[in-house]
C-alpha cells in the first residue's frame, strides 16, 4: 500500500472555483481507482489560488485480478451438423486466443451460447497513474477555463507545475507543456523558490515554511482568529459573514489581517450600504459595538506580509474611501426624487421579453396582492397595495445599480425618506426575504403577501411562456421563489388555496402566456407538489407518508404539513402496518368497478352490516375532526374500523356470483376507502412485504 500525492500548480484561480475543483477532485479519483479495481484508502483534498492537491493512503500497488466471462456465438450457430466448429466460433476462438477446449456452454435468457472464462491479471498502480492522472487534470470542470499559448490544453488558468508521486516516486506524463515532476513552489512573493517533495506530511510542513498554508480549513481557523483579534482592539465583533470567509480563504495562501478605518460622516449612510461596498468590492470583513452599530473601521486581509503593513493599510483605506465618496454620491443623489416618482421608469425595464416590463410585472403582482390580501388579511390590504406599486423603484436608482444586491434595503430606505408609512417601508423590504435557503420570513404579513404574489406571478408567468426549469438550468430561480412560497405560507400559517391563487396568477397574465391556461395550471401545480415533498422531506418526514398526504390534496399546504405530521406518529404505532395492508386491500378490490350506493335489504351475513354500521359511525365522527384539524384523533377513529374491515374479508366472499350482491359489497369497500381517501392515500404507505 503507498500513497498517491498529486499537486497541480497554476496562475491565481478564482476563489469561488476553488472549492468545486476539489469536489471534483476526490469524486473523481475514486471513480478512477474503483472502476481499475485499485483498493485504496482515505481521499484529501486540499486548495489554495496557485495550487490544487490531492493525496490518497493506502493505495494498493496493482489493481485487483479479476475472472470475466466472455459470450461467444450461439451453440446452434456454433457447430456444423458434424459437431464441428463453424467459422463464427473459429473467429471467436481466434479473437480471444483460446484453445477450443477452453470453450463452454452456458445457459442464457435468450438460449445456450458458447463462453470462456477468462483470467484477467491485474497492472501495476503505477503503469496506470500514467494515464488516470492527466485524464483526471483534463477532467476538471471549471464555469470558465482558458487555453493558454499554443497548447491544447485547457483548465482554470496556466499551469506551471505538477507534483505527482506514488509511494514517493514520480508518475511521469506530461499536461501540456508541464511535466510531472517531485517540486514544489513556496509563497510567490515570500518564498519563491522550490523545495522537493516525497509525500503528504512532508509537503505540508514545507509549504508552511515557504509562507504557504495549504489548508483550507487551517486557513479559515487562522482568518477568523486574526479577524476576531482585530475586532476586539476596537471593542467589536465582526459580522458574522461564512461566505465572506469562505471567499477569502480561498484568495490568499498566507493570510494576514489588517485593521483599517474610514471617517466617521460616513457613517451616516445606512448601514447595508456601507457593509456591502466593504463586501463586495473589497472582500472587507466589518464589525459592529456592542449595541450593534456599526464601527469605523474595516478588516481587510492581505496574502502577502510587506515590510511596512501601515503602508499595506493606508493603501486599502484609500481605495476605501473612494468607495464609500461613490456610495454617498449615490445616496445622495437618490433621495433627491422620491420613490413614487421613479415607479414610472419601471415601464422602461424589461422584466422578460414576453412577460413585459417590470411595470406590467408590477401592476400584475399588485392586483394579486391585493387579492390575497382579502384573502388573508384584509386589515393590510391599503399597506399591501401601496407597497406594491412602490417595491420595484428602486431598480432604478443608482445606488441599485451600483449593488443590485441592495435591492429592497434601498427601497425601504428611500420610502422612508420619501415620508412613506414605515408599514409599507418595511412591506418593500421584506417581499425580497427569505432570499436564500437560511434566510428568515417576512415578520409582518404585507411583506409576505407581497412576497407570495411577486413570486408566485413570476413562476406561472415562466411556465406560461415554456420557460420550465431543468435539472441543469433554473434561470429565474423558480425552485428558489417555490419554496420560499411554501415556507412563508407554513411559517405564517396562511390558509389559502394554492389553486385558486394559481388561477388568479394566470388570470392576470392573460395575454402574456403562449401556453394553453389549463397546461400551464395543471404543471405548476405538479412543480409545487414536488417542491412541497421535498421540503417536508427534509423535515425528516418518510417520503411514503409525504406521497401519501399529497397525493390526496395538497391544496391548503398547511393543512397537508399537519395530516402528515398526524400520519408520521399514527404510523409508528404497532398496528398501523395491518390497519394499512387492510386498506390497501380493500382499494385494490374496489378499482375499475363500479360503484353503487349500498342496500340494507342485500346483506347476507352479519359482517356486512357490522361494518356498515361501523363505517357509518366512523365517518360522522372523522369528519368532525377532520373539520377541526384534529388529524391524530381522527386516525385513530380510522383505525377502529380494522376489526370491522378483517372480520368482512374472513367471512364475506366479495365478488359473489350474484351481481347486485357484489355490487353492494363493493359499496361498502367503497366507503371504506373514501374515509381514508380523505386524509390520505394509504395504498401509498410502505408496509412489509
Amino acid at each position: 500500500m503507498k500513497e498517491l500525492f498529486l499537486e497541480i500548480g497554476t496562475e491565481e484561480i478564482p476563489a469561488g472555483f476553488v472549492p468545486k475543483a476539489l469536489e471534483e477532485m476526490d469524486a473523481l479519483i475514486k471513480k478512477e481507482l474503483s472502476s481499475l479495481r485499485i483498493k485504496y484508502g482515505d481521499v484529501k483534498t486540499f486548495g489554495t489560488p496557485r495550487r490544487l492537491v490531492l493525496s490518497v493512503s493506502n493505495v494498493a500497488e496493482r489493481q485487483g485480478d479479476i475472472s470475466i466471462q466472455v459470450m461467444g456465438p450461439a451453440k446452434k450457430a456454433a457447430y456444423d451438423d458434424k459437431g464441428n466448429l463453424t467459422k463464427a466460433a473459429e473467429g471467436f476462438v481466434r479473437s480471444q486466443g483460446l484453445d477450443p477446449s477452453q470453450l463452454k456452454v452456458v445457459e442464457t435468457p435468450k438460449g445456450e451460447y458458447l463462453a470462456v472464462q477468462k483470467e484477467e491479471k491485474g497492472r501495476p498502480t503505477a503503469d496506470l497513474l500514467e494515464e488516470v492522472l492527466p485524464r483526471l487534470i483534463s477532467s476538471i470542470h471549471f464555469r470558465k477555463s482558458m487555453r493558454w499559448r499554443d497548447l491544447d490544453v485547457r483548465f482554470a488558468r496556466p499551469i506551471h507545475w505538477i507534483v505527482a508521486l506514488f509511494g514517493g516516486d514520480i508518475v511521469p506524463f506530461s499536461f501540456g507543456e508541464v511535466k510531472s515532476g517531485n517540486e514544489s513552489r513556496g509563497h510567490r512573493f515570500m518564498a519563491p523558490g522550490t523545495f522537493k517533495v516525497s509525500g503528504l506530511a512532508g509537503y505540508l510542513e514545507k509549504t508552511e515554511k515557504a509562507h504557504v498554508i495549504v489548508n483550507q480549513n487551517r486557513r479559515k481557523l487562522i482568518i477568523k482568529e486574526q479577524v476576531d483579534k482585530l475586532a476586539s482592539s476596537v471593542n467589536g465583533v465582526v459580522i458574522k459573514d461564512d461566505e465572506l470567509l469562505e471567499t477569502v480563504a480561498f484568495l490568499v495562501e498566507y493570510p494576514v489581517a489588517l485593521l483599517g478605518g474610514f471617517e466617521r460622516d460616513f457613517l451616516k449612510l445606512p448601514k447595508e450600504v456601507l457593509i456591502t461596498s466593504m463586501r463586495e468590492h473589497q472582500k472587507y470583513f466589518s464589525a459592529v459595538d456592542n449595541d450593534g452599530k456599526l464601527l469605523p473601521h474595516f478588516i481587510a486581509v492581505s496574502n502577502t506580509r510587506a515590510n511596512d503593513m501601515d503602508v499595506v493599510k493606508k493603501g486599502n483605506e484609500r481605495v476605501l474611501r473612494a468607495r464609500l465618496s461613490d456610495a454617498a454620491f449615490f445616496y445622495n443623489e437618490d433621495k433627491k426624487i422620491p420613490l413614487d416618482k421613479r415607479v414610472e421608469r419601471l415601464k422602461g425595464v424589461v422584466f422578460q421579453a414576453k412577460l413585459g416590463t417590470v411595470y406590467e410585472k408590477m401592476e400584475r403582482f399588485k392586483g394579486l396582492a391585493e387579492f390575497l390580501a382579502d384573502t388573508l388579511k384584509p386589515e393590510v390590504k391599503e399597506t399591501v397595495s401601496r407597497a406594491a406599486y412602490l417595491c420595484k423603484a428602486d431598480l432604478v436608482t443608482g445606488m441599485v445599480g451600483e449593488f443590485p444586491e441592495l435591492q429592497g434595503i434601498m427601497g425601504r430606505e428611500y420610502a422612508a425618506v420619501s415620508k412613506e408609512d414605515p408599514k409599507v417601508a418595511s412591506a418593500i423590504h421584506d417581499h425580497y426575504l427569505p432570499r436564500f435557503a437560511e434566510d428568515g420570513v417576512p415578520d409582518n404579513d404585507a411583506g409576505a403577501i407581497l412576497s407570495i404574489a411577486d413570486r408566485i406571478d413570476t413562476i406561472c408567468g415562466c411556465f406560461g411562456i415554456g420557460q420550465i426549469p431543468t435539472g441543469a438550468t433554473d434561470p429565474f430561480a423558480l425552485r428558489r421563489h417555490t419554496i420560499a412560497i411554501i415556507n412563508i405560507i407554513l411559517t405564517k400559517n396562511y390558509r389559502l388555496s394554492i389553486s385558486n391563487l394559481t388561477d388568479k396568477a394566470i388570470e392576470l397574465l392573460s395575454g402574456k402566456i403562449t401556453r394553453p391556461a389549463e397546461d400551464v395550471k395543471n404543471d405548476v401545480m405538479e412543480y409545487i407538489k414536488v417542491r412541497l415533498q421535498n421540503v417536508l422531506t427534509s423535515d425528516g418526514f418518510s417520503i411514503d407518508v409525504v406521497d401519501a398526504v399529497l397525493s390526496a390534496n395538497f391544496d391548503d399546504i398547511v393543512r397537508s404539513a399537519r395530516i402528515v405530521k398526524a400520519l408520521s406518529e399514527i404510523k409508528k404505532r404497532t398496528d398501523f402496518e395491518p390497519l394499512a395492508v387492510a386498506f390497501k386491500r380493500a382499494v385494490n378490490i374496489t378499482k375499475g368497478t363500479i360503484r353503487t350506493a349500498v342496500d340494507l335489504s342485500l346483506f347476507q351475513h352479519d359482517a356486512e352490516k357490522v361494518l356498515y354500521e361501523a363505517l357509518i359511525k366512523v365517518r360522522e365522527r372523522v369528519s368532525e375532526l377532520s373539520k377541526k384539524e384534529e388529524f391524530n384523533s381522527a386516525l385513530l377513529e380510522i383505525a377502529t374500523l380494522k376489526g370491522a374491515v378483517d372480520a368482512f374479508f374472513d367471512g364475506v366472499m366479495v365478488m359473489d356470483k350474484d351481481e347486485k350482491i357484489k355490487n353492494n359489497r363493493l359499496a361498502i369497500l367503497w366507503g371504506v376507502s373514501d374515509i381514508f381517501s380523505g386524509i390520505a392515500d394509504f395504498s401509498r404507505i410502505t408496509t412489509a412485504p
